[in-house]
């Protein structure tokens, strides 16, 4: 049976719905903000949480209040189908991709009010059992580049595995300690970013400096088009993942060659049916998956992390606990990979 049709029919009633902002200052330098949407009915609540990027979205989302009326009893295929006919932006998003970020909030909600209403949890619904989850930690080491983000994050934590974003001014020095290290799981180019602070544009140099000398790394969204870096590659395809480009089955079918692993991100997906599809045919492609993060500041990292544990728990998600987000994460973080920690009803991990 397919993944979603154990989901679909769940009965859902809604009385309405309720905000909640959310903000933090982040180590990367820019103070986050997202949404928890309550998903309210029968007395009893479910909560999504809103990853969108650009502030003034959730300030728009926040001032403009609950406007749509969501009052109705449904089965949980029909209310995510009815949240995907809304204009669920007051006014036109920054960046056309967060109308995928706040469908799968609302449809994260529901998922969880379903569930909770029915008194049982997801996995339970899909007939899964959570694992431990194998996670690591998502680093730049600045500009100038140094080792200390690392070591520094070793020195309390010693069994930390991490993804890091290589840049061109990356040394071969460099390059060497954090081999010595032993903890690189993976590699992220960045090649498909545009006009952001992660820019790194295709650098042939730096490819085959970073390929060689991590061979077990997965290598995350390089430049596979321009003609130096693709014959840096080449003997690597099966090392290559990709991330910023997964939107879709037919973004997954559109790849340069067929992947071994891809970075399926729930909110990037942007819906709990099209999410399911997603797994499935990874999975009936023999394609590997591991999940990320999006700066969640609430529920919405748990709720990954559960989909983590059910899905790909053994592959290098990244879905560090947010504590690791700190510049100086404090001692006492989950090492990994983190024992199951699903809740007793409902779409939550961690006690959420």
């Amino acid at each position: 049976m397919a993944t979603f049709d154990l989901l679909a029919d769940l009965p859902l009633e809604v009385d309405g719905y309720v905000l909640e902002g959310l903000s933090a200052q982040v180590s990367s330098g820019f103070s986050r903000r997202t949404t928890l949407v309550h998903l309210q009915g029968g007395g009893l609540e479910g909560i999504g949480e809103d990853v969108v990027y650009d502030a003034d979205d959730h300030v728009a989302l926040q001032e403009a209040g609950p406007v749509h009326a969501l009052a109705g009893r449904y089965a949980l295929g029909e209310f995510c189908e009815l949240i995907d006919s809304l204009d669920l932006f007051p006014a036109a998003p920054q960046r056309e991709v967060s109308r995928l970020y706040r469908r799968w909030t609302f449809h994260s909600a529901a998922l969880d009010l379903a569930l909770v209403q029915a008194g049982r949890p997801l996995h339970a619904a899909l007939g899964r059992k959570p694992s431990r989850v194998r996670f690591v930690v998502s680093l730049r080491l600045g500009e100038p580049p140094t080792l200390d983000p690392v070591t520094s994050r070793l020195a309390r934590y010693p069994t930390l595995r991490f993804k890091l974003d290589p840049t061109s001014s990356w040394t071969p020095e460099l390059i060497a300690a954090l081999v010595d290290t032993g903890a690189v799981d993976s590699v992220d180019f960045k090649s498909l970013y545009r006009g952001t602070v992660v820019d790194q544009p295709p650098d042939p140099v730096l490819y085959r400096r970073v390929v060689e000398a991590f061979p077990g790394a997965w290598i995350e969204d390089p430049d596979v088009v321009t003609p130096e870096t693709a014959a840096v590659l080449e003997p690597y395809h099966d090392r290559i993942t990709w991330d910023a480009s997964i939107h879709s089955i037919d973004d997954i079918e559109s790849l340069p060659f067929p992947p071994r692993m891809v970075n399926i991100k729930p909110s990037r997906i942007g819906g709990l049916a099209n999410l399911c599809a997603t797994y499935d045919y990874c999975a009936e492609r023999g394609i590997g998956a591991y999940g990320g993060g999006q700066f969640e500041l609430g529920p919405g990292r748990g709720q990954a992390q559960y989909l983590a544990s059910l899905f790909h728990p053994d592959t290098p998600n990244d879905l560090a606990p947010v504590g690791f987000h700190s510049s100086d994460p404090p001692p006492g973080l989950p090492a990994s990979p983190l024992p199951p920690a699903p809740s007793n009803v409902g779409f939550r991990w961690g006690g959420q």
